[in-house]
Protein backbone atom coordinates (compact mmCIF):
# COMPACT_ATOMS: atom_id res chain seq x y z
CA UNK A 1 0.00 0.00 0.00
CA UNK A 2 1.22 3.58 -0.70
CA UNK A 3 1.89 5.59 2.40
CA UNK A 4 0.11 8.98 1.53
CA UNK A 5 3.12 11.13 3.58
CA UNK A 6 6.88 10.13 3.68
CA UNK A 7 9.58 11.52 5.98
CA UNK A 8 11.93 14.02 4.07
CA UNK A 9 14.97 14.97 4.37
CA UNK A 10 16.31 11.99 6.43
CA UNK A 11 15.65 9.45 3.99
CA UNK A 12 18.11 7.40 2.01
CA UNK A 13 18.43 4.05 0.23
CA UNK A 14 19.45 0.72 1.64
CA UNK A 15 22.99 1.05 -0.26
CA UNK A 16 23.67 4.48 0.25
CA UNK A 17 26.41 4.27 2.29
CA UNK A 18 29.12 3.68 -0.54
CA UNK A 19 32.32 5.56 -0.37
CA UNK A 20 32.10 9.03 -2.13
CA UNK A 21 34.82 7.83 -4.73
CA UNK A 22 31.66 6.23 -6.97
CA UNK A 23 31.67 7.47 -10.22
CA UNK A 24 28.88 8.86 -12.43
CA UNK A 25 29.76 9.70 -16.46
CA UNK A 26 28.20 11.76 -18.92
CA UNK A 27 26.01 9.34 -20.27
CA UNK A 28 24.66 8.32 -16.66
CA UNK A 29 23.49 12.26 -15.67
CA UNK A 30 22.32 12.71 -19.09
CA UNK A 31 19.98 9.56 -18.66
CA UNK A 32 18.60 10.90 -15.47
CA UNK A 33 18.44 14.77 -16.25
CA UNK A 34 16.41 13.21 -19.30
CA UNK A 35 14.11 11.26 -17.42
CA UNK A 36 13.51 13.62 -14.34
CA UNK A 37 12.76 16.43 -17.31
CA UNK A 38 9.95 13.69 -18.25
CA UNK A 39 8.85 13.09 -15.10
CA UNK A 40 8.20 17.07 -14.60
CA UNK A 41 6.37 17.52 -18.29
CA UNK A 42 4.32 14.60 -18.15
CA UNK A 43 3.70 13.36 -13.98
CA UNK A 44 4.61 15.82 -11.63
CA UNK A 45 1.56 17.66 -9.81
CA UNK A 46 1.68 21.10 -10.71
CA UNK A 47 1.70 21.22 -14.85
CA UNK A 48 2.89 24.76 -14.74
CA UNK A 49 5.42 24.53 -12.25
CA UNK A 50 6.68 21.58 -13.44
CA UNK A 51 7.03 22.57 -16.85
CA UNK A 52 9.21 25.49 -15.52
CA UNK A 53 11.48 23.53 -14.48
CA UNK A 54 11.99 20.91 -16.86
CA UNK A 55 12.52 23.95 -19.25
CA UNK A 56 15.72 25.20 -16.62
CA UNK A 57 16.88 21.61 -16.56
CA UNK A 58 16.76 21.33 -19.96
CA UNK A 59 18.84 24.34 -20.33
CA UNK A 60 21.29 23.18 -17.60
CA UNK A 61 21.99 19.83 -19.57
CA UNK A 62 22.81 22.08 -22.60
CA UNK A 63 25.03 24.33 -20.61
CA UNK A 64 27.07 21.28 -18.85
CA UNK A 65 25.39 22.72 -15.61
CA UNK A 66 26.02 19.30 -14.05
CA UNK A 67 29.42 18.27 -16.14
CA UNK A 68 31.77 18.81 -13.19
CA UNK A 69 29.75 16.00 -10.68
CA UNK A 70 31.45 13.02 -11.21
CA UNK A 71 30.28 11.41 -8.33
CA UNK A 72 26.94 9.86 -7.68
CA UNK A 73 26.18 11.11 -4.45
CA UNK A 74 27.27 14.10 -5.03
CA UNK A 75 25.35 14.61 -8.45
CA UNK A 76 22.06 13.73 -6.83
CA UNK A 77 22.60 16.04 -3.63
CA UNK A 78 23.18 18.72 -6.39
CA UNK A 79 20.28 17.62 -8.57
CA UNK A 80 18.11 17.67 -5.77
CA UNK A 81 18.77 21.11 -4.60
CA UNK A 82 18.58 22.19 -8.26
CA UNK A 83 15.05 20.96 -8.12
CA UNK A 84 13.56 21.86 -4.25
CA UNK A 85 15.28 25.78 -6.06
CA UNK A 86 13.43 25.32 -9.39
CA UNK A 87 9.41 24.14 -7.59
CA UNK A 88 9.89 24.99 -4.36
CA UNK A 89 8.84 21.04 -3.35
CA UNK A 90 10.63 19.87 -0.33
CA UNK A 91 9.86 15.98 -0.97
CA UNK A 92 11.43 16.03 -5.07
CA UNK A 93 14.75 14.42 -4.61
CA UNK A 94 17.06 11.78 -6.45
CA UNK A 95 18.95 9.21 -4.61
CA UNK A 96 21.98 7.74 -5.23
CA UNK A 97 22.58 4.01 -4.90
CA UNK A 98 25.77 2.76 -5.71
CA UNK A 99 24.52 -0.89 -5.65
CA UNK A 100 22.19 -1.18 -8.98
CA UNK A 101 19.04 -1.02 -8.31
CA UNK A 102 16.19 -2.96 -10.22
CA UNK A 103 13.21 -1.45 -11.70
CA UNK A 104 11.29 -4.23 -10.61
CA UNK A 105 12.12 -4.32 -7.02
CA UNK A 106 12.89 -0.81 -6.44
CA UNK A 107 10.28 0.06 -4.44
CA UNK A 108 10.53 -3.17 -2.34
CA UNK A 109 14.55 -2.17 -1.65
CA UNK A 110 13.41 1.73 -0.53
CA UNK A 111 10.89 -0.03 1.65
CA UNK A 112 13.36 -2.78 3.45
CA UNK A 113 12.52 -3.99 6.31
CA UNK A 114 15.91 -3.01 7.77
CA UNK A 115 15.50 0.74 6.64
CA UNK A 116 12.46 1.29 7.70
CA UNK A 117 13.31 -0.08 11.30
CA UNK A 118 16.21 2.66 11.33
CA UNK A 119 13.78 5.44 10.00
CA UNK A 120 10.78 4.40 12.47
CA UNK A 121 11.81 1.33 14.61
CA UNK A 122 11.73 0.77 18.36
CA UNK A 123 15.40 1.95 19.06
CA UNK A 124 13.30 5.32 18.85
CA UNK A 125 10.23 3.97 19.87
CA UNK A 126 8.17 4.47 16.87
CA UNK A 127 7.92 8.31 17.10
CA UNK A 128 6.86 7.99 20.66
CA UNK A 129 9.12 10.29 22.68
CA UNK A 130 7.56 11.08 25.46
CA UNK A 131 4.21 11.34 28.00
CA UNK A 132 3.72 13.07 30.31
CA UNK A 133 1.10 14.86 32.83
CA UNK A 134 1.15 18.60 33.13
CA UNK A 135 -0.07 20.93 35.28
CA UNK A 136 -3.57 21.03 35.95
CA UNK A 137 -4.04 17.57 34.29
CA UNK A 138 -2.90 18.31 31.43
CA UNK A 139 -1.66 15.78 29.06
CA UNK A 140 1.14 16.33 26.67
CA UNK A 141 2.33 13.79 23.84
CA UNK A 142 6.21 14.49 22.03
CA UNK A 143 5.90 12.57 18.80
CA UNK A 144 8.95 13.11 16.42
CA UNK A 145 7.80 11.02 13.62
CA UNK A 146 4.59 8.61 12.63
CA UNK A 147 5.62 5.15 11.75
CA UNK A 148 3.56 2.48 9.73
CA UNK A 149 0.75 1.29 11.28
CA UNK A 150 2.01 -2.23 10.94
CA UNK A 151 5.17 -1.39 13.07
CA UNK A 152 3.99 1.33 15.84
CA UNK A 153 -0.11 1.34 15.57
CA UNK A 154 -0.23 -0.15 18.68
CA UNK A 155 2.61 2.43 20.86
CA UNK A 156 0.42 5.25 19.06
CA UNK A 157 -2.72 3.89 20.50
CA UNK A 158 -1.39 2.63 23.69
CA UNK A 159 -0.02 6.26 24.33
CA UNK A 160 -3.22 8.12 23.26
CA UNK A 161 -5.27 5.89 25.44
CA UNK A 162 -2.97 7.07 28.30
CA UNK A 163 -3.60 10.33 27.71
CA UNK A 164 -7.44 9.62 26.90
CA UNK A 165 -8.74 10.75 30.61
CA UNK A 166 -6.97 13.76 31.26
CA UNK A 167 -8.59 17.08 30.82
CA UNK A 168 -6.65 18.34 27.59
CA UNK A 169 -3.88 17.52 25.25
CA UNK A 170 -0.93 18.96 23.97
CA UNK A 171 0.50 17.23 21.19
CA UNK A 172 3.97 18.20 20.19
CA UNK A 173 5.15 18.22 16.66
CA UNK A 174 7.94 20.78 16.93
CA UNK A 175 10.69 18.09 16.03
CA UNK A 176 8.58 15.74 13.66
CA UNK A 177 9.23 15.62 10.18
CA UNK A 178 6.74 13.35 8.63
CA UNK A 179 6.23 10.02 8.11
CA UNK A 180 3.58 7.99 7.41
CA UNK A 181 -0.35 9.89 6.61
CA UNK A 182 -2.40 6.65 7.96
CA UNK A 183 -0.71 6.87 11.66
CA UNK A 184 -1.14 10.68 11.62
CA UNK A 185 -4.85 10.26 10.38
CA UNK A 186 -5.08 8.00 13.62
CA UNK A 187 -3.99 10.26 16.12
CA UNK A 188 -6.69 12.70 14.68
CA UNK A 189 -9.63 9.97 15.25
CA UNK A 190 -8.86 9.84 18.93
CA UNK A 191 -9.58 13.46 18.99
CA UNK A 192 -13.18 13.04 18.05
CA UNK A 193 -16.25 10.92 19.55
CA UNK A 194 -16.65 8.60 16.80
CA UNK A 195 -17.57 8.69 12.89
CA UNK A 196 -15.80 9.48 10.08
CA UNK A 197 -14.48 13.26 10.32
CA UNK A 198 -13.23 14.51 6.58
CA UNK A 199 -9.06 14.64 6.48
CA UNK A 200 -7.56 15.89 3.57
CA UNK A 201 -7.35 13.94 0.59
CA UNK A 202 -5.12 13.20 -2.39
CA UNK A 203 -5.39 14.17 -5.66
CA UNK A 204 -3.44 12.27 -8.31
CA UNK A 205 -2.50 14.15 -11.36
CA UNK A 206 -1.73 11.05 -13.35
CA UNK A 207 -5.45 9.88 -12.57
CA UNK A 208 -6.94 12.74 -12.15
CA UNK A 209 -8.63 11.14 -9.24
CA UNK A 210 -9.15 12.46 -5.90
CA UNK A 211 -9.04 10.04 -3.21
CA UNK A 212 -11.09 11.30 0.31
CA UNK A 213 -9.56 10.17 3.68
CA UNK A 214 -11.14 10.06 7.07
CA UNK A 215 -10.79 9.42 11.00
CA UNK A 216 -11.47 6.18 11.93
CA UNK A 217 -14.77 5.31 13.23
CA UNK A 218 -13.03 2.86 15.37
CA UNK A 219 -9.62 3.28 17.40
CA UNK A 220 -8.01 0.76 19.77
CA UNK A 221 -8.54 1.83 23.58
CA UNK A 222 -9.98 5.22 24.69
CA UNK A 223 -10.52 8.35 23.12
CA UNK A 224 -9.79 11.43 24.41
CA UNK A 225 -13.08 12.51 22.65
CA UNK A 226 -14.34 15.86 20.64
CA UNK A 227 -15.16 18.50 23.90
CA UNK A 228 -11.19 18.48 25.85
CA UNK A 229 -9.16 21.02 24.24
CA UNK A 230 -5.93 20.39 22.50
CA UNK A 231 -2.84 22.14 21.40
CA UNK A 232 -0.82 21.46 18.33
CA UNK A 233 2.89 22.77 18.38
CA UNK A 234 4.56 23.07 15.66
CA UNK A 235 8.03 24.94 14.39
CA UNK A 236 9.65 25.58 10.80
CA UNK A 237 10.90 21.70 11.22
CA UNK A 238 7.36 20.46 11.33
CA UNK A 239 6.62 18.83 7.37
CA UNK A 240 4.77 16.50 5.73
CA UNK A 241 2.18 14.22 7.69
CA UNK A 242 3.17 15.80 10.55
CA UNK A 243 1.81 19.20 8.90
CA UNK A 244 -1.03 17.13 8.07
CA UNK A 245 -2.32 16.45 11.30
CA UNK A 246 -1.76 20.27 12.27
CA UNK A 247 -3.87 21.01 9.21
CA UNK A 248 -6.24 18.82 9.33
CA UNK A 249 -7.18 19.51 13.22
CA UNK A 250 -7.33 23.21 12.74
CA UNK A 251 -9.83 23.17 9.69
CA UNK A 252 -11.70 21.34 11.62
CA UNK A 253 -11.70 23.74 14.75
CA UNK A 254 -10.15 20.92 16.71
CA UNK A 255 -7.46 22.43 17.83
CA UNK A 256 -5.98 25.07 18.90
CA UNK A 257 -1.98 25.40 16.54
CA UNK A 258 0.48 27.30 18.10
CA UNK A 259 4.37 28.01 17.35
CA UNK A 260 6.00 28.80 14.03
CA UNK A 261 4.89 28.50 10.96
CA UNK A 262 5.52 25.29 9.32
CA UNK A 263 7.93 23.64 6.22
CA UNK A 264 5.50 23.50 3.55
CA UNK A 265 5.37 19.82 2.02
CA UNK A 266 2.06 18.91 1.21
CA UNK A 267 2.64 16.23 -1.59
CA UNK A 268 3.04 12.86 -1.18
CA UNK A 269 5.63 11.04 -2.93
CA UNK A 270 6.57 7.68 -4.11
CA UNK A 271 9.84 6.18 -5.89
CA UNK A 272 10.59 6.07 -9.49
CA UNK A 273 14.00 4.36 -10.87
CA UNK A 274 15.05 6.73 -13.18
CA UNK A 275 18.21 4.84 -13.71
CA UNK A 276 20.28 1.62 -12.55
CA UNK A 277 21.90 3.48 -9.55
CA UNK A 278 19.55 6.81 -8.86
CA UNK A 279 16.29 6.98 -7.89
CA UNK A 280 13.32 10.16 -7.86
CA UNK A 281 11.33 10.49 -5.48
CA UNK A 282 8.00 10.80 -7.62
CA UNK A 283 5.80 13.88 -6.59
CA UNK A 284 2.52 13.17 -8.82
CA UNK A 285 -0.06 14.34 -6.19
CA UNK A 286 -0.97 16.55 -3.93
CA UNK A 287 -3.23 17.20 -0.88
CA UNK A 288 -6.13 18.53 -0.90
CA UNK A 289 -8.46 19.30 2.01
CA UNK A 290 -12.34 19.37 2.09
CA UNK A 291 -12.75 21.91 4.06
CA UNK A 292 -10.28 24.58 3.28
CA UNK A 293 -10.18 23.26 -0.62
CA UNK A 294 -6.67 23.73 -0.30
CA UNK A 295 -3.32 22.76 1.66
CA UNK A 296 0.13 24.16 3.24
CA UNK A 297 2.25 23.34 0.30
CA UNK A 298 5.38 25.95 0.72
CA UNK A 299 3.10 28.27 2.32
CA UNK A 300 3.21 25.93 5.61
CA UNK A 301 0.19 25.55 8.47
CA UNK A 302 -0.27 29.04 10.16
CA UNK A 303 -0.42 28.92 13.57
CA UNK A 304 -3.39 30.10 15.43
CA UNK A 305 -0.74 31.31 17.78
CA UNK A 306 2.61 32.51 16.00
CA UNK A 307 5.43 32.40 18.98
CA UNK A 308 8.75 30.94 18.85
CA UNK A 309 8.96 27.33 19.00
CA UNK A 310 10.90 27.41 22.15
CA UNK A 311 7.89 29.16 23.85
CA UNK A 312 5.02 27.14 22.05
CA UNK A 313 4.45 24.48 25.04
CA UNK A 314 4.28 27.40 27.65
CA UNK A 315 1.88 29.36 25.45
CA UNK A 316 0.02 26.05 25.50
CA UNK A 317 0.15 25.52 28.97
CA UNK A 318 -1.32 29.42 29.26
CA UNK A 319 -4.31 29.30 26.68
CA UNK A 320 -5.14 25.60 28.39
CA UNK A 321 -5.74 27.30 32.12
CA UNK A 322 -7.47 30.07 30.99
CA UNK A 323 -10.21 27.76 29.29
CA UNK A 324 -9.71 25.45 31.85
CA UNK A 325 -10.45 28.67 34.27
CA UNK A 326 -7.44 27.90 36.59
CA UNK A 327 -5.99 31.50 36.41
CA UNK A 328 -5.61 33.10 39.85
Amino acid sequence: MKPAFFLAGILALSCHTAALSDTVDSDSRQQVLKAVITHLNQDYVDPESGGRAASALRQDLADGRFAAFTQGEAFAEALSARLQALTGDGHLNVEYSAKPIEEASARQEAYSAEQMQRWYGAHINYGVYRIERRTGNLGYLDLRVFPPLNMGGDTVAAAMTVLADLDGLVIDLRENGGGIGDTADLVASYLFDGGRQPLSGTYDRPTDTLTQRFTQPYVPGKRLGSNKPVYVLISHKTFSAAEALAYNLQALGRATVIGEVSGGGAHPFDYLPVHPHFVLWSVTARSVNPITGGNWQSVGVQPDIEIAAADALRAAEEAFRKTAGQDD
